[in-house]
């Protein structure tokens, strides 16, 4: 007899979480016109500094800062990389950032991997598309950052700033970051260490 109301208590503690998941995660609506006009601003380095994040090693291949619309979050627990990269980003600027152009494109992410869907009217060509967005993996700098990284949601501008890695764990496992915004696929998303985060 005594199980109803512990099970009741854990019905309602399960939907109470879920609820706040969903306000915690609900979308921005931003105003119209291009939110993020700049393109992301890459500098490669030359001495590849090394930094070791639990089981992992990063290696920098360059300085990476970019201002640019969330397009869509996808949190990881998990998952292999889940420890290192907790969430997904699958960031938009210039036309990418437009809500004009967005209402004829689908997104959506999963396993890793951000998805697009242009209708046959849309405002932007395949191309645009590729170079104006991308999936970035971002391994959070510190707890601070963990912490503003997993309040972001979608339709919020924000600046990242940090640098792009490589990622080789202890047991073999790696992870290769893309150095260009024209590439997709995989081995197309950006692998992130962030370091400021600004949201506008």
């Amino acid at each position: 007899m005594r199980r109803h109301p512990i099970l009741a208590l854990c019905v309602l503690a399960y939907i109470g979480w879920g609820a706040w998941q969903w306000v915690a995660g609900r979308p921005v609506h931003p105003p119209d016109g291009v939110l993020a006009p700049s393109e992301p601003q890459q500098v490669d380095v030359t001495a590849h500094t090394k930094r070791q994040v639990s089981r992992w090693t990063l290696t920098a291949q360059a300085h990476y800062q970019v201002t640019a619309r969330v397009l869509a979050v996808e949190r990881y627990r998990f998952d292999a990389l889940a420890a290192l990269i907790p969430e997904d980003l699958a960031l938009g600027w210039g036309p990418m950032s437009d809500n004009g152009v967005l209402q004829s494109v689908e997104i959506s992410q999963s396993n890793r991997f951000y998805y697009w869907h242009a209708s046959p009217n849309a405002l932007i060509s395949r191309a645009e598309i590729i170079e104006h967005s991308a999936n970035t993996h971002v391994i959070p700098d510190d707890p601070l950052i963990a912490t503003q990284l997993s309040h972001l949601r979608r339709g919020q501008v924000v600046t990242l700033d940090g640098d792009l890695v490589d990622a080789v764990r202890d047991d073999g496992r790696w992870i290769k970051t893309s150095l260009v915004r024209s590439d997709t696929g995989a081995g197309s998303c950006e692998v992130m260490l962030v370091k400021h985060v600004t949201v506008r």
